[in-house]
């Protein structure tokens, strides 16, 4: 049994986790020569979705979190492209590659709610600060 991390229960991070599985899986039967390429980089960008999301959610600074989560959203756009040449080189089948444009398509909506979220935090521990630090009036 695996022991539980603060990030297991981000809704995003389930959704994100599953995409890397799903892509593991249908990668296993690209052609052999791809090994080095297409399956290495694919592997590269979707565990990279979640690494950063891991990292910046372990951040203790907003900036940081965004900052990492920022890559996150880059890996994912690297992803969908990699499904689409995937799909045309005809790597997946029709199935697989709707199941991988939905868990995509679902990693990033989860991801832009995750940064609104950070966004509306910062903002109002900046607006905080602001009305805590401005001067008095003369």
């Amino acid at each position: 049994m695996r022991k539980y991390q603060p990030y297991h229960s981000l809704v995003v991070w389930r959704v994100a986790h599953e995409f890397v599985l799903e892509s593991y899986k249908c990668t296993e039967k690209f052609p052999r020569q791809e090994i080095f390429g297409l399956v290495s980089q694919f592997r590269r960008a979707v565990v990279s979705i979640v690494t950063n999301l891991v990292e910046g959610h372990g951040r203790r600074g907003k900036k940081e979190c965004l900052f990492f989560t920022s890559i996150s959203v880059g890996s994912l756009r690297e992803c969908n492209y990699l499904i689409e040449l995937s799909s045309d080189l005809k790597f997946l089948t029709p199935e697989e590659t709707e199941k991988l444009q939905d868990l995509s398509a679902r990693t990033g909506y989860l991801l832009n709610q995750y940064i609104e979220g950070v966004k509306k935090r910062e903002d109002k521990n900046n607006d905080q600060n602001h009305t805590k630090s401005a001067p008095s009036a003369p």
